[in-house]
């Protein structure tokens, strides 16, 4: 009796079904453009995910070039300086005392800045900025060479005159970054080799001390040029970027118990500007969420709208099935069938058209876009449902509808 219950419940679901897929065949124009809704509320949820997805993924990317374990230490000056009072900068040994006491650093570099003079071939005359560094500078900073190589410790140890400079600077003086190996560079009226050229990886978010016309020389040479023992900066590389903000919060404290009390030093990482990118890119996707949601309301509304001006245009229909034994269940699950199939139809459609748009954008403009299928699993979930909720009313309304009032309308 189960069994033949059950057969009976499935083949009145199936003729319910089919009466939905007739309804929907004999008026496509009018429940394609009701899907629009749908179509561009569901493209919009996946645009939605695809944009936030690919800008979590640049954010993480570029801190991840600028170095997501960097942190940095300087002189920021005396908190109330008295007249006649010596500056406190920071110097190499400084550094060592960190690498000491700080078990979450793993390298570090000093930075010593040196701003001189150099003749162009025109005649003219640019401000070169030298820094002087350590051979760690290279992968601390992850600096990406061009052309040569970066000076190793080998030419930090002998103090060698070598040289590495920027990408700019070796086309503005020398046509590219291969003519520049083997040049002679005067800095301080001494003769230097270029033995590199390097770019870095990405921009440090106006943090960083590269300039178009920068050098870089071991800092053995720059200290001897300089005849002082303060340096500008200090770079360190953590051990784990979950590390950073205790690192960073030890490293000032070293730093402080080493120099006078009225002495202020700033000790900086990239974690808040991590943060902060990651409020800005939550902000817009919830902005682009909620357009998304009043987008499929719209859709939904538009979809109540028409199945109800459907449900009044086909009074007579239900009156006859009425007549002929159909239950209020059976009405009700069929206008709701329909409501639920231009939903989901729109749903399905604008998934594709979501996954399209971007994928166009990628073929032509080679941009790296991240995708995501559960996202589309979501938006057809969504559309059903809206199907469903926003068909409610004009199916009930159908399902109690007096089949004798209907019929007398027909005449």
């Amino acid at each position: 009796m189960g069994a033949d219950e059950f057969a009976r419940e499935r083949r009145i679901f199936g003729d319910i079904f089919h009466l939905a897929i007739d309804s929907f065949r004999s008026n496509r124009a009018r429940f394609l453009l009701t899907s629009l809704g749908m179509v561009l509320g569901t493209g919009s949820l996946i645009w939605v995910v695809t944009i936030g997805l690919t800008g979590q993924d640049y954010v993480l990317t570029t801190i991840q070039n600028i170095g997501a374990n960097l942190i940095w230490a300087e002189y920021a000056g005396l908190a109330a300086p008295a007249v006649g009072a010596d500056s406190d900068f920071l110097t190499v040994r400084d550094m060592e005392a960190v690498e000491r006491e700080v078990s979450g650093v793993l390298s570090a570099t000093p930075v010593v800045n040196l701003h001189v003079p150099y003749p162009t071939g025109s005649g003219g005359e640019i401000s070169l900025l030298v820094l002087g560094v350590y051979p760690q500078y290279e992968q601390i900073r992850r600096m990406r060479m061009l052309s040569g190589r970066f000076f190793d410790e080998r030419d930090a140890q002998l103090a060698s005159k070598a040289a590495d400079v920027t990408e700019k600077f070796a086309v503005s003086q020398y046509g590219n970054v291969q003519e520049a190996l083997g040049k002679k560079i005067y800095i301080s009226r001494i003769p230097f080799e270029i033995i590199g050229t390097f770019t870095e990886q990405t921009s440090t978010y106006g943090q960083s001390e590269i300039t178009d016309n920068t050098v870089l020389i071991p800092y053995q040479v720059a200290h001897y040029l300089k005849g002082s023992d303060a340096i500008n900066q200090i770079y360190f590389s953590a051990s784990d970027m979950s590390t950073v903000p205790q690192a960073a919060k030890d490293i000032l404290r070293v730093i402080k118990s080493r120099h006078r009390s009225e002495a202020d030093y700033n000790v900086g990482d990239l974690t808040y500007v991590l943060s902060m990118a990651k409020k800005t890119l939550i902000a817009t996707n919830v902005l682009l969420l909620l357009f998304s949601a009043v987008t499929l309301l719209v859709g939904g509304t538009g979809i109540m709208n028409i199945m109800l001006a459907t449900v009044a245009s086909r009074v007579q229909e239900i009156g006859i099935r009425k007549a002929l034994g159909a239950t209020r269940g059976e009405i009700l699950l069929q206008f709701l069938l329909e409501s639920t199939l231009i939903s989901l139809a729109g749903g399905i459609i604008g998934v594709i058209l979501g996954f399209i748009v971007p994928f166009m954008i990628h073929l032509f403009s080679g941009v790296d876009l991240q995708f995501s299928w559960f996202s589309a699993v979501v938006a057809v979930l969504v559309s059903g449902v809206i199907g469903v909720a926003f068909g409610t009313a004009p199916a009930r309304r159908a399902a109690y509808l007096d089949p004798v009032e209907c019929l007398r309308d027909e005449f």
